[in-house]
């Protein structure tokens, strides 16, 4: 392929590295339109096709895959590669899974660069000459978590779907790793808003002294280091879609700060007299108990009241194995996509290995199982010694039930997630349960009732 005809777009907003990387490219007689806005890039794909953006990426950017997405429309098979100072796993996964086909450190090395720039080139062809390839990443850029025959997964798709079309708030609850971030863009893409922006926000990393800022914006000047005006994320997210991750780690400031906005759609940046009005639904989700945190007053009545309107509750993977397989085919299909691998094939004793594995981290787990085994191994057929290991059987000859508990949750949490797996994985039974967990049946009752856990009918002895 002649450089000449191939067009990469640098963006950077600083002119050193911009300029380190157009003169790398430029020397191996690639087509350089070099760019330090986003508005930049986006004219000139509307010009003529992109094959490749290489832009500076900071790990704290909200909308990276807003203008991802902002540029495939106009230019649908341009790839990505993002460029930042953080050197480490996590950075380089999120930025993978934000879109791009690879991440480089700053400063970038000449041999990385154009090693990454043949890879991106490459499945660009590869993409091209496979269409169902082609529409399959054009159709989304996260795998299909959706799929598989289950009960509780039919349920989610069914709530999913009704409220997806609305502008209602929604609480998804689940455990860490169930999706719940994937379940919150497929509701954007589902809804009105899909056309505009879908800005994610981690309230667990929101601290009391910039949670305005980040919510809301600044103006400059607002405080010491504000050298430029900032929208924040309502700004960001106008005519769009609000996804608050973690929302039961947000500061009680936050909280109240929140609440006000839901009201009435109207904030005020940092600094600025005037008062903003911004069009946002709000997607919360968080793998905490808040009820719970309400009952002990960590979590503010009236802003669980406003965001849980609409609760989707995704379930953990160990309760729904009979899913593993199509969610093997979606991750399968996905990555090879992504990698420019050829579609491999698991073994019949794989697929029933990871039945039998409890999954403490959830869809994420198997996910990351399925992209490891894609890039690395080489044969076309995945058999059981690329399985997890199950966990030793007990005496009873069943498997150990296991359940995660995240670091800071409260003792009332954990005593909820107890109480419940022990009723759904153990015995169903209430006072078989209360014998096994050391209170009187009156005391589980008791916190069944404070909990509002409420008993199933299918349990023996619901009414006693």
């Amino acid at each position: 392929m002649d450089p000449a005809n191939i067009t990469i777009a640098p963006l950077d907003r600083d002119p050193a590295d911009l300029r380190a990387i157009a003169t790398i490219l430029e020397d191996e007689g690639y087509r350089v339109l070099p760019a330090t806005t986003e508005a930049q890039v986006e004219q000139a794909a509307s010009e003529g096709p992109i094959n490749l953006v290489v832009k500076g990426y900071d790990a704290g950017n909200v909308d990276v895959i807003g203008f991802l997405n902002r540029i495939r429309r106009i230019s649908p098979d341009t790839e990505f590669i993002l460029c930042g100072r953080g050197g480490t796993i996590a950075t380089a996964v999120e930025a993978i899974h934000q879109g791009a086909c690879d991440y480089l450190v700053k400063p970038v090395a000449q041999p990385a660069l154009l090693k990454a720039v043949r890879k991106a080139l490459e499945r660009q062809a590869l993409v091209a000459e496979d269409p169902k390839l082609r529409q399959s990443l054009k159709r989304r850029a996260e795998p299909d978590l959706f799929v598989g025959t289950s009960r509780r997964m039919r349920d989610v798709i069914e709530i999913l779907n009704e409220i997806a079309p609305t502008n209602v708030h929604v609480l998804i609850t689940g455990e860490s790793g169930t999706g719940k971030e994937i379940a919150a863009r497929t509701i954007h893409e589902k809804s009105r808003r899909r056309e505009h922006p879908f800005i994610a926000i981690n309230c667990a990393g929101l601290t009391e002294s910039l949670i305005e800022s980040e919510l809301f914006g600044h103006v400059r000047g607002a405080f010491t280091g504000a050298v430029s005006e900032r929208p924040g994320a309502f700004q960001l997210a106008d005519r769009g879609t609000l996804f608050l991750d973690e929302i039961g780690d947000l500061c009680a400031k936050g909280q109240g700060d929140l609440l006000r906005v839901l009201d009435d759609g109207m904030f005020r940046p940092v600094g600025s007299p005037r008062p903003l009005r911004a069009d946002v639904r709000v997607i919360a989700a968080t793998n905490r108990n808040l009820t719970a945190l309400a009952n002990e007053g960590r979590f503010r009545d009236d802003l669980l009241y406003r965001l849980n309107i609409v609760e989707l509750p995704l379930p953990p993977l160990r309760d729904r194995p009979e899913d593993i397989p199509a969610l093997v085919n979606s991750f399968n299909a996905h990555f090879c996509a992504r990698h420019g691998r050829r579609p491999k094939v698991f073994s019949a004793e794989f697929l029933a290995q990871l039945g039998r594995h409890p999954w403490p981290g959830n869809v994420r787990q198997l996910r990351s199982l399925i992209e490891r085994l894609v890039v690395t191994v080489r044969a076309s057929e995945i058999g059981a010694e690329f399985a997890p290991p199950v966990p030793a059987a007990s005496s009873g000859g069943v498997s150990k039930a296991l359940f995660a508990v995240e670091p800071g949750c409260s003792i009332a949490e954990v005593e909820l997630r107890l109480i419940r797996e022990t009723l759904a994985r153990v015995t169903r039974n209430r006072r078989e349960a209360a014998k096994i967990l050391g209170i009187s049946p009156r005391a589980l009752a008791y916190k069944l009732k404070l909990l509002r856990l409420a008993p199933s009918s299918s349990w023996p002895d619901a009414g006693n």
